[in-house]
């Protein structure tokens, strides 16, 4: 009886030591995937935080590059004035973005100017030819690149964008982003994160210690690489001194560290946009502690169920053996039904969480799309009957007096100068047509060819139309062009409609002041034509001159204008090839000024 009980015994040990030593196996399998999991989300969330971090300032430089006063420093780099207000302008939109650094660097890589200017590591006069960032943009394309800096010794991320000004590259703006924020949140937990480059360079990381350490050999080849950009400065650079293996199926990192070593689960994610590999590690000292644990448990448990089987064969043997196997099998069953049900539950509130997040976000999101629409649909509406109204009101005012004018002359038998107002009347139709079908072309450039465009004629033509504008403001225009000036590279209604927009605008600067002289002149500087307007009214406030070619912005009164005349007028002298600008004179008053290309011998040739 004995033996008989012994043997089952003997056996069920060597059973249950073999499970118990599978069974370890399967429970690290299964505490690794939940490392793994924890893992994963600690990653996705490292990822999301950078890389919503970079994407705020991602369109930032090519934005900034348009302005004008960033394009006149790159045309006048020697003029000091210009590079002071734009080392202010930097400055301050440095302040509001919350970045790091903005400069300014004209082709040959000297820093013109700065956010930076006014402080002992001013980058003004630096050259950054060797930063990839810098060539990249030369060559017309935005541009990305994260390293510590030469000047400043401080790390961050760098976007770099072209000037282009008339169609040409003449400098490079870059922004750097600072990065310490986000890597200083990194710190205090038991993962360890930490941002590595194409060569296994640690460049971000919660863990001071591993900064500018290479988890990869640091061979001749990727230290070339490294120094040929200069992304670390002077920083000294050294290998981690690292182990890699394998852990319950996961890849698993061990690293001595101040004498210990340490093993750790590798999760990892490529940020392709940004040339970087986000790392989490995970301390597998919690998972070797379970596993151990849930194995010696098992084989307590093992052997007090072993005890408990002997005492009951010994008490019941076989009248009991029955009874057991059936309590042992509803026990199982009913552990693997709450199991499976456990595990229904949580699928089915993840799901429902999930059905619930989806349903929101496509909320949002057609909301977003009928707001996008109906504000498209209000923007085209009031643009183009804006415009109509702008364009069409001083040609038809003209008609109507040339028609008045008419009446009159037949009246008194003058039939020759009734007709020439019939002439112009037409004249003004005709324009009045082109002007509506620059109106239909508003939102994309025009079809109208440029060509060789005498300033005289133009102003003789604009003259008809404004002087009714100019006798109703008891305004004197003084026109300056001499005959020698060339021709400008333009289209002729569309410079008309400029020329009429500023000179009508000036008269309403000047009505009710007792100096109301207009004055036009034109010089000529090299390859390029000045034309000036100017009046002696109460200028323009330095607080709007970056907003007074900005599409419905007016200083006038309600119903006196809708403030689409300069922002088209603006567009216009750009499709040319030219710049629309506004200053103060320093005598009184605002001065408009046009510049223009001269036509070359191949447009004066084609006009012929």
């Amino acid at each position: 009886m004995r033996y008989r009980i012994l043997l089952p015994l003997a056996l069920l040990a060597a059973v249950g030591l073999a499970l118990v030593f599978k069974g370890s196996d399967i429970l690290a399998r299964g505490y690794i995937e939940e490392a793994e999991v924890q893992a994963g989300t600690t990653l996705r969330l490292a990822v999301s935080a950078l890389d919503g971090h970079l994407k705020r300032y991602e369109a930032l430089p090519a934005l900034i590059a348009d302005q004008q006063n960033i394009e006149a420093v790159i045309l006048d780099p020697k003029n000091e004035t210009l590079r002071a207000t734009t080392n202010a302008y930097l400055k301050e939109i440095n302040g509001l973005l919350k970045s790091s650094d903005i400069y300014v660097m004209t082709m040959d890589g000297e820093t013109i100017a700065a956010s930076n200017y006014d402080s002992p590591v001013s980058f003004v006069g630096e050259n950054f030819t060797y930063r990839p960032y810098f060539q990249d943009a030369a060559e017309g394309r935005q541009s990305r690149f994260y390293a510590l800096g030469t000047t400043s010794l401080k790390r961050g991320y760098y976007f770099g964008s072209p000037i282009e000004i008339g169609g040409a590259i003449r400098g490079v703006i870059v922004f750097k982003v600072d990065i310490d924020s986000l890597e200083g949140s990194w710190g205090g937990g038991d993962d360890r994160i930490f941002v590595s480059d194409p060569e296994g360079i640690i460049f971000m990381t919660g863990s001071p210690e591993w900064l500018y350490a290479s988890i990869l050999p640091l061979t001749p080849d990727r230290i070339a690489r490294t120094e040929a950009s200069r992304r670390y400065a002077d920083a000294k650079l050294r290998e981690l001194p690292v182990e890699r293996g394998s852990f319950a199926g996961r890849d698993v990192m061990t690293i001595r560290d101040g004498g210990i070593e340490k093993e750790y689960l590798v999760v990892s994610q490529p940020m392709p946009d940004a040339g970087w590999t986000v790392n989490v590690l995970m301390d597998t000292g919690s998972v070797h502690t379970q596993a151990k644990t849930a194995a010696v448990a098992a084989l307590l448990t093992l052997c007090l169920a072993g005890l408990g089987l002997a005492i009951v064969l010994q008490r019941r043997a076989r009248l009991n053996e029955r009874l057991i196997l059936q309590a042992e099998a509803r026990n199982e069953l009913e552990h693997r039904v709450a199991e499976r049900t456990a595990d229904l539950a949580r699928v089915n509130s993840r799901i429902e969480e999930e059905i619930a997040e989806r349903r929101l976000t496509e909320q949002r999101l057609r909301q977003t799309q009928a707001d996008l629409i109906q504000a498209g649909k209000l923007a085209g509406l009031g643009q183009m009957s804006a415009a109509l109204s702008h364009e069409l009101n001083q040609p038809l005012a003209a008609a109507k007096t040339y028609a008045e004018t008419a009446g009159v002359l037949i009246d008194l038998g003058r039939t020759d100068d009734a007709r020439d107002n019939v002439r112009r009347i037409s004249a003004l139709i005709d324009r009045m047509a082109s002007i509506s079908r620059h109106l239909r072309n508003f939102a994309r450039k025009p079809n109208e060819k440029l060509g060789p465009v005498a300033l005289d004629d133009v102003m003789r033509d604009t003259l008809e139309i404004v002087a009714a504008r100019l006798k109703a403001a008891d305004a004197e225009l003084d026109i300056e062009i001499d005959p020698a000036i060339p021709a400008v590279k333009a289209g002729a209604v569309r410079l008309q409609q400029v020329l009429v927009n500023i000179i009508t605008n000036a008269a309403d600067a000047v009505e009710g002041l007792e100096d109301r002289r207009i004055t036009v002149s034109a010089e000529q500087a090299g390859n390029r034509v000045m034309v000036s307007v100017r009046d002696r009214g109460p200028g323009v406030a330095a607080a709007i001159h970056e907003r007074i070619f900005d599409p419905f912005f007016t200083t006038k009164g309600v119903g006196r204008g809708l403030g689409l005349g300069l922002s088209i007028s603006y567009n216009i002298i750009k499709d040319f090839g030219g710049s629309l600008s506004v200053a103060d004179h320093p005598e009184g008053g605002a001065v408009f000024r046009i510049e223009l290309e001269v036509a070359d011998g191949n447009l004066l040739e084609a006009a012929e």
